[in-house]
């Protein structure tokens, strides 16, 4: 990669960030019981991670762990911790032989732990067709097998672990099957949003994930949109907006850090970006008045991430790029206007959104110098990680 100032910025903040979900907790580690298990500390989930709203500055605990960590990786480790990937099997050491060939075929390794230890992974994410989420203390051992992978490595950095537990139609981990935002916003009660997030996030907590790719913040003003409909709150700008915060402030009062997606809005639009490209014709206008205010919300509430669209916004950047590749979007508006300091990662690198105007080697590059700091899932690590290498 020839440009080096957007990578350094990048890779510090990915690590800065890793560190606070562990040194910055607001108590000490809760556990979760998980009755025996493959991995060395499958007792219990042990959850490291709790997060403050506070802004982060200097003096805070951790800062000084996360400098000197910095100082001392190598630039194979920095540039593994940009990414976030799955690995199949219910054990980070599983000798399955479907997850095997699974992982041989996707990897080159057996399983998560070896993953970890070849790339050195910024986190891992958990689904269920990658046999990750079972049930609890299943998941539990899981976490704790992951930890124990990422803890053995000479920087022992925590890993970060997410899922999108969103409630409603889309939800992972099998727990308190709580409302999606659709019904939450035909309550229009802040309140109850926030006490979703809070039983959510404490749930996550239990079997070691510590950030949820959630809440959804799109404002859904087109009924033929294919991919965010009941995920969305309402129609409602303003609506959208109090409920993404409560959600934020409910899960970041678990531990848990929240990601409000998918930055710049999805949600008008009628192709699905898992297939093709959206072009979102929103004036800037009218971005600002409908998209922006659930995620300036977010943002004021003290959002630890957010997650880019695969969608394209000519108003916003003409050049024809998806917000997920564009530094207009994600630098010039996202950072300088809106005020934003936490971590951007990309929604999946899999998607045929990114895909179709770059080949995939490009892709994280791209990402990377448009202001993303972590990377989400690329179709093939190798290839993504040698790039950014």
């Amino acid at each position: 990669m020839r440009d080096t100032a957007p990578f350094r910025r990048s890779t510090g903040l990915v690590v800065v960030i890793t560190a606070l979900l562990v040194a910055l907790a607001l108590a000490p580690p809760s556990t979760a019981g998980a009755a025996g298990g493959a991995d060395s500390s499958a007792g219990k989930a042990t959850t490291t991670t709790g997060l403050s709203t506070a802004p982060v500055t200097r003096g805070d605990r951790g800062t000084g762990w996360v400098n000197s960590t910095l100082d001392n990786m190598t630039l194979r480790e920095k540039v593994g911790q940009l990414f976030m990937t799955y690995a199949y099997g219910d054990t980070a050491t599983t000798t399955a032989p479907a997850d095997v060939a699974a992982n041989q075929k996707a990897y080159g390794v057996d399983n998560a732990s070896q993953l970890i230890d070849r790339y050195k992974l910024g986190g891992v994410i958990y689904f269920a067709w990658s046999n990750n989420v079972n049930n609890t203390e299943q998941i539990a051992r899981l976490s704790n097998g992951i930890q124990d992978a990422a803890l053995r490595q000479p920087r022992k950095i925590p890993s970060l672990i997410s899922t999108d537990q969103e409630g409603g139609v889309v939800f992972r981990v099998p727990a308190t099957e709580l409302p999606g935002n659709m019904a939450l916003g035909a309550g229009r009660s802040p309140q109850d949003a926030q006490t979703a997030a809070v039983i959510g996030g404490s749930e996550l907590k239990a079997v070691g994930v510590n950030w949820n790719f959630a809440p959804v913040a799109d404002v859904n003003v087109n009924p033929a949109n294919p991919v965010i409909g009941v995920r969305s709150f309402s129609e409602d700008p303003r609506l959208t907006a109090d409920l993404t915060a409560a959600q934020v402030r409910g899960y970041q009062d678990e531990g848990i850090a929240a990601t409000t997606k998918h930055f710049p809005g999805h949600g008008d639009t009628a192709v699905d970006s898992h297939t093709g490209i959206p072009t979102i014709d929103h004036t800037r206008a009218e971005w600002e008045s409908i998209d922006k205010p659930p995620f300036q919300a977010a943002i004021d509430q003290g959002v630890k991430a957010i997650m880019t669209a695969h969608i394209v916004v000519p108003s916003l950047d003409p050049s024809g790029d998806p917000a997920t590749l564009s530094k207009p979007i994600l630098t010039g508006i996202l950072r300088n206007e809106m005020g934003y300091n936490g971590v951007v990662i990309t929604d999946s690198l899999g998607m045929q959104g990114v895909r179709d105007k770059y080949g995939d080697a490009r892709v994280p590059v791209l990402a990377l110098k448009a202001g993303v700091d972590m990377l989400l899932m690329p179709p093939d690590l190798d290839l993504a990680y040698n790039a950014v290498l």
